[in-house]
């Protein structure tokens, strides 16, 4: 007999009973899936002008312009510039702070709302998480930068900072959870 559909919840496995184990899917994982196809479109789409480019063309034209002179607009700046170093500095920074923060509530008993408690209590993966969040917002300036959107690449890079940097003082506000206390007979 198969068990009904419930809405938000997948096939975990089979208990040794034969029972379907269902488990609800984690926003992370809704997250990482969201970014990973933003990425994959973003990429398909900054490839199809040149792949269109690298072809021929039909009949060479016979009258040729001149290559007209780059014109340097006033906010073009180098990408590893002062004020992005010390931005991109703040985001490890802030996500350092969210790293000992969310261990900080862990030990005091408080679960972890975003990601899974077991990958915040396997530290090696916690920390590679939080190193791979500080990359995706450097990716994130970077891509700004190059379409010539600066004040979107700071701007990402402030905001970044501010969400971690209050995720992580909530984390340190968050009264300890004390357990229960059981009954005696």
């Amino acid at each position: 007999m198969k068990a009904p559909a419930l809405s938000g919840y997948t096939e975990y496995g089979r208990s040794s009973l034969g029972h379907l184990s269902l488990r609800k899917p984690s926003p992370a994982l809704f997250v990482c899936r969201f970014i990973i196809g933003a990425i994959a479109i973003y990429v398909a789409l900054s490839c199809a002008p040149r792949i269109c480019a690298q072809e021929a063309p039909d009949a060479p034209n016979a009258k040729q312009e001149a290559p007209k002179p780059a014109v340097s607009r006033p906010n073009d700046h180098p990408f590893w510039d002062g004020t992005n170093a010390w931005l991109f500095a703040g985001v490890g920074a802030s996500r350092t702070l969210d790293y000992f923060s969310t261990l900080n509530m862990r030990r005091r008993g408080r679960q972890e709302i975003f990601l899974n408690n077991d990958v915040v209590d396997n530290h090696a993966a916690f920390a590679t998480i939080e190193a791979a969040a500080t990359g995706v917002s450097i990716g994130a300036s970077y891509l700004f930068h190059r379409t010539g959107h600066h004040k979107l690449e700071r701007w990402t890079s402030i905001v970044h900072i501010s969400a971690a940097t209050t995720g992580a003082v909530r984390n340190y506000c968050l009264k300890t959870a004390h357990a229960a206390p059981s009954p005696t007979p």
